[in-house]
């Protein structure tokens, strides 16, 4: 089992950046993969990055370079670095944990992005 917090979203204009950071309650090297989702009103959850305890990166098309997935072992976090972030970015961003899975099966609470135009 894990428990995740997300923190680091907010309220930010169209082409500024935030960094969200994900804390685990344990140790995250042995996790299969860690990841972020997000969430806008109305509609589906969907895969913002994904990363896998080997280091590959995956990322949803509509990041187009903009985001960044990272870990750092030793705090057990992991973080998404947001640049060029634009309205359509608004969501709440969830950080999620396959633990012995091949999907995420255990989530934290999330937190809120807004970007304004």
């Amino acid at each position: 089992q894990v428990q995740l917090v997300e923190s680091g979203g907010g309220w930010v204009q169209a082409g500024g950046s935030l960094r969200l950071s994900c804390a685990a309650s344990r140790s995250i090297t042995s996790i299969n993969a860690m990841g972020w989702y997000r969430q806008a009103p109305g509609k589906q959850r969907e895969r913002v990055a994904r990363l896998t305890s080997g280091g590959t990166t995956t990322y949803g098309d509509f990041v187009k370079g903009r985001f960044t997935i990272s870990r750092d072992n030793a705090k057990n976090t992991v973080y998404l670095q947001m640049n060029a972030l634009k309205p359509e970015d608004t969501a709440v961003y969830y950080c999620g944990a396959n633990v012995g899975s091949l999907s995420p099966n255990y989530w934290g609470p999330g937190t809120q992005v807004t970007v304004s135009s």
